[in-house]
């Protein structure tokens, strides 16, 4: 049996602390969502009062605003982390990675036996979705400054092929978002305790 470090302290901080992050930024996103239901058939009215977001317009809106500095704050540190520290050559994918993309889900899915090649950390697949929630986590925040800001930031607005565009924007990176999370959890319930272990103290335990 032996001991191997896996995650470094300060991405393992800024993953726990992104947890309930993301998780305020979509109940209050509902929230703010419940008052213009522009895109109707997502969310019925069931969901709303599970959520507790019936009539919390402006409930919803101080928190989504007061938790989103934070949630970019955490982001920032993360992305300043993965290039200062060379974490982006095992994070980011690689032209291999999207060629054993397939074969790598049809080995999760249970379809093929045999597991295609991976790095020491992430398979092709985690790359892959990885980076692209890192490309959700920016959209989602330059989408939302385009919301909030759509005069003082009209360029930015423009961007987004205006305020509908960013709104549309925003609301679909929730949307994927929500799908990265159940995905994710399903996972890490797949992978065992040795996995989440490594999240939590950093290191996996190998058996010989």
């Amino acid at each position: 049996m032996k001991i191997i470090e896996k995650h470094a302290l300060v991405l393992r901080i800024v993953h726990w602390l992104n947890a309930p992050l993301l998780m305020l930024m979509i109940w209050s996103g509902i929230m703010i969502y419940w008052a213009n239901d522009i895109y109707p058939g997502f969310f019925p009215e069931v969901v709303y009062r599970i959520l507790g977001a019936s009539s919390s317009l402006a409930r919803g809106l101080a928190i989504h605003f007061f938790v989103a500095w934070f949630f970019t704050v955490n982001g920032a540190v993360y992305l300043g982390w993965i290039f200062f520290s060379g974490h982006w050559r095992e994070l980011f994918p690689t032209v291999d990675s999207f060629r054993l993309a397939y074969p790598t889900l049809l080995h999760d899915l249970g379809l093929r036996n045999e597991a295609p090649p991976r790095g020491p950390k992430f398979n092709s697949l985690q790359r892959i979705t990885y980076s692209g929630v890192v490309i959700l986590g920016i959209l989602g925040v330059l989408s939302g400054l385009a919301i909030y800001k759509p005069v003082q930031l009209n360029w930015l607005t423009s961007l987004f092929g205006g305020y509908e565009g960013a709104r549309l924007l925003h609301f679909l990176v929730m949307i994927c978002f929500c799908l990265f999370v159940v995905v994710h959890l399903v996972q890490v319930a797949r992978a065992g305790w040795n996995n989440f272990r490594s999240m939590v103290a950093g290191f996996e335990v190998k058996t010989d």
